[in-house]
């Protein structure tokens, strides 16, 4: 029998993947998530930022990172400059400050456009869950274990549900537009 079920948590896992790649987008504010993507060589091994100190947002234009261990500050600086963020860090005792300079136009328009490409990889994932979907509908008719009635009104719950999913992209899409143009 197919499960329907099965086909709408793989599309929460693509709306939960856009959310996190939304969260890592830069907008006129500060956010945690920003350096989410951050890694440290610590230990000997690489870390999320998250498992070597915690980041908090005093302002809306700074992040601070407060390292746990004194002898990993210069790493996590390091790691925070290198991560291709467009910030500068400086290190305060065992803080270090991450200042957030004003985003011109030009970068608000390319991190809008990332935002669309983030977006359409969502709706492709949905798209290739429904796809899946329909095939094991399609198959489990033609091997006669459900009815073509069945098979119809599957089929039918299944584009409905990846409809309500591309409209969810589509409002999660314009909702960090206007997070990323708001002055």
């Amino acid at each position: 029998m197919v499960n329907v079920k099965e086909y709408t948590k793989r599309m929460d896992g693509a709306l939960a993947s856009l959310t996190h790649e939304f969260g890592g987008l830069r907008t006129g504010r500060a956010s945690t998530n920003l350096l989410d993507s951050v890694v440290v060589e610590a230990y000997g091994s690489r870390m999320p930022i998250s498992q070597v100190g915690t980041v908090n947002v005093p302002e809306s234009r700074l992040l601070t990172v407060q390292v746990w261990d004194n002898s990993m500050v210069k790493a996590v600086e390091k790691a925070i400059a290198n991560a291709g963020l467009g910030v500068n860090p400086s290190v305060d005792g065992q803080t270090i400050r991450v200042p957030l300079p004003a985003l011109t136009e030009e970068r608000r328009k390319e991190l809008v456009k990332l935002a669309g490409k983030y977006a359409e990889h969502g709706r492709i994932a949905v798209r290739n869950v429904r796809r899946d979907g329909m095939d094991e509908i399609k198959k489990a008719e033609k091997d006669s274990k459900i009815s073509e009635d069945e098979q119809r009104k599957l089929s039918d719950e299944l584009q409905k549900m990846t409809d309500d999913y591309v409209k969810k992209i589509d409002s999660m899409l314009e909702q960090k537009e206007k997070d990323i143009m708001q002055v």
